[in-house]
């Protein structure tokens, strides 16, 4: 599975921590995440994840342009909860696009830890029936 990682500038450490809690799990999936979250996660656990732009810079948008092509199937984004933070029109399209394809998204560490535990478990596993049926492939049911 795909798992993109968003996390706000507060957030990062914490992102971390949890990627470093659940290392034995997310390395068996392939991973994503904006700049510095993408650098932080890496020196910190090992994991082999793919570095986009930073957010500002577009990776928030490379994130949501990979949602709507059905490459990405779950979210972790760790945002930054204060209520004078900032909340761009992209991040809302983003969560917009988890709705429209029904791609499972957490915006704090516990339903992140639902999230992968779930993952563990196979709970998840149906994204791969709906991938397959986005590409015109046949179901295995």
């Amino acid at each position: 599975m795909q798992i993109a990682i968003i996390a706000h500038d507060l957030k990062k450490e914490l992102v971390t921590q949890f990627c470093i809690a659940y290392c034995g799990i997310l390395s068996k999936h392939k991973l994503c995440a904006t700049g510095i979250t993408a650098k932080y996660i890496s020196e910190a656990t090992g994991l082999e994840i793919e570095g986009l732009l930073p957010g500002q810079q577009g990776g928030d948008q490379q994130i949501a342009s990979r949602i709507a092509y059905n490459e990405i199937d779950m979210l972790l984004y760790f945002k930054d909860t204060r209520p004078e933070s900032e909340y761009s029109d992209v991040k809302k399209e983003i969560l917009r696009l988890c709705d429209v394809y029904n791609i499972p998204v957490a915006t704090n560490i516990a339903t992140a830890e639902v999230l992968i535990m779930a993952l563990d478990r196979g709970d998840l596993n149906w994204r791969e029936i709906v991938k397959a049926d986005a590409k015109g492939n046949r179901s295995p049911f």
